[in-house]
């Protein structure tokens, strides 16, 4: 790779890096060290196709693209399901709001299954549209309409009462 390029990728990185690690911590239910090694896949993998991303009109919506089905194919392996001990870290993926409603979501985003997840996150979190987030999960824009829809459902029922005292304050 030409020392250009490598530039350009540096440059990249460290101005997206910090916007996924939000997202990927976001799709691991506040799980920091998960989210990290996400993040490091996803520029591992980005760094590999760079020369050939000059054909990409949006870098890093590829990168987004990227680490949601990094995410999904991490899900997917059997060592995922191991599931460690202890309580959310204090430190946060945004430093701003209540801490508390910040904890109510990360545990109802625990709760749901991982497209669920992420179909909330991409849609929601990331305001990506419909083809956007079907292209981005590798499924049909129904599947996102209907998984957005249940995956919503569940989150309500999951906070439940919550969500009313957190609006209260």
């Amino acid at each position: 790779m030409k020392q250009s390029r490598k530039d350009d990728f540096r440059e990249f990185a460290a101005g997206r890096a910090g916007h996924l690690f939000r997202s990927a911590c976001l799709l691991t239910s506040g799980d920091v060290h998960l989210a990290e090694d996400l993040v490091q896949e996803t520029l591992g993998r980005m760094y590999v196709k760079w020369g050939r991303l000059s054909r990409i009109d949006n870098p890093a919506g590829y990168a987004q693209t990227v680490l949601v089905r990094t995410f999904l194919t991490h899900r997917r392996r059997r060592s995922a399901a191991e599931q460690p001990l202890g309580a959310l870290p204090d430190a946060a993926a945004d430093g701003d709001g209540d801490p508390a409603l910040r904890l109510a979501l990360l545990q109802a985003l625990r709760e749901l299954a991982p497209k669920d997840r992420a179909v909330l996150v991409l849609r929601y979190w990331e305001d990506r549209s419909i083809d956007e987030t079907a292209a981005a999960m590798n499924t049909s824009s129904a599947a996102v309409r209907t998984r957005s829809v249940r995956a919503l459902a569940k989150l309500r029922e999951r906070l439940g009462g919550s969500l009313a005292e957190f609006a209260a304050r």
